[in-house]
C-alpha cells in the first residue's frame, strides 16, 4: 500500500552464502536492530582487524557472503512503533483491527499494513495454514494470522522469495520473537546436519531446539526454504515475554543471539 522498498545488505567475498531476515512480523520489530547491531559490530571488527564472538571478522568475510534483510515488514513496523499514526493506510489498519477487539492496537499487530501475515505467505503447506487459521476464525485481513488470498500474494513475501532464489543461500536464519527457542525442521523433513547446527546454536545462546507447534508449522519463510532447497533453515525465537518486547530487553537479546549470528555464517 505504501510502496516502500525492502533493503538487503550484502557483504563478504566467500562462497558460503547465508541469508538472515528479521521483522517478518510487525510487533517483532526488535529483531531489526538485532541484525543492524550485528552488522555494525562485524564491520567494526573487520576494519580494526579484530574478532566477533571469538572469530576473525576478516576470515569470516573471506569464507562467507552474508545477505541481511533487517526489515521485511516496514509498514507494519511503522504502525506498531507509532511512526504511522494518520492517513489512509493507518485508518485502514485501524478499521481491520476494530473487528478484533481482543487484539490490542497497534501493539498486537503482526501483519503487513494490508492485514496479511507475511510469515504465512509461502507455498509450503499454505493450504493447510489457511484451513487452520480459517478454523480459528481468520478468513480475511486481520492484525495477525491471515494467510492472504494466495501464496506470495503480498509484495513483501514475493520480494523475499525472489531474493532467496537469486541469492541461493546454503543456510537461512529467520529471526522472530519470542520464546527463546530454535525451530530447525519443517514437519517430518529433517535436513542432514540441521540437528547438529541447531545444537551448536543452542550451546552458544542457551535457547532450546524444539519442534514447531502444529498450528504454526506451515507457510513460513523457513518452511518454504527447507522444502524448496533441502538446506538448513532455522527460526530463532528471540527473548521472552509479550511482543513487542521492550527495548530494555535488547542488550540481553543481543548477547544471546550474537553467537548464532556469527556461527551461522561458518557452520555450513
Amino acid at each position: 500500500m505504501l510502496g516502500r522498498p525492502l533493503w538487503a545488505l550484502t557483504l563478504g567475498a566467500g562462497e558460503n552464502r547465508v541469508l538472515y531476515s528479521a521483522a517478518h512480523h510487525a510487533n517483532e520489530w526488535i529483531t531489526a536492530p538485532l541484525l543492524f547491531s550485528f552488522l555494525e559490530e562485524l564491520c567494526e571488527s573487520f576494519s580494526s582487524g579484530g574478532t566477533i564472538f571469538g572469530q576473525s571478522a576478516a576470515e569470516l568475510l573471506d569464507y562467507a557472503r552474508l545477505c541481511l534483510v533487517p526489515l521485511v515488514d516496514p509498514d507494519g513496523v511503522d504502525l506498531v512503533t507509532g511512526e504511522l499514526q494518520r492517513g489512509e493506510a493507518f485508518e485502514s489498519a485501524r478499521s481491520i483491527a476494530s473487528q478484533y477487539p481482543g487484539v490490542p492496537f497497534p501493539d498486537g499487530w503482526k501483519a503487513n499494513i494490508r492485514g496479511t501475515d507475511l510469515n504465512l505467505q509461502y507455498p509450503a503447506g499454505w493450504e493447510t495454514a489457511r484451513e487452520i487459521k480459517a478454523a480459528a476464525g481468520i478468513r480475511g485481513p486481520a492484525p495477525a494470522n491471515y494467510v492472504g488470498p494466495a501464496p506470495l500474494s503480498a509484495p513483501e513475501s514475493r520480494a523475499m522469495a525472489a531474493l532467496c532464489r537469486r541469492f541461493d543461500p546454503a543456510l537461512l536464519l529467520a529471526f522472530h520473537t519470542q520464546g527463546e527457542v530454535i525451530y530447525w525442521r519443517f514437519g517430518d523433513l529433517e535436513i542432514p546436519g540441521a540437528r547438529d547446527i541447531a545444537a551448536t546454536f543452542a550451546a552458544v545462546s542457551g535457547y532450546s531446539p524444539e519442534e514447531t507447534p502444529y498450528a504454526a508449522s506451515f507457510a513460513g519463510y523457513r518452511d518454504w526454504f527447507i522444502q524448496t532447497y533441502r538446506r538448513p533453515g532455522f527460526t530463532i525465537e528471540c527473548g521472552k515475554g509479550v511482543s513487542p518486547l521492550p527495548l530494555t530487553d535488547f542488550p540481553e537479546l543481543r548477547r544471546r543471539c550474537l553467537g548464532i549470528l556469527t556461527l551461522g555464517a561458518l557452520v555450513t
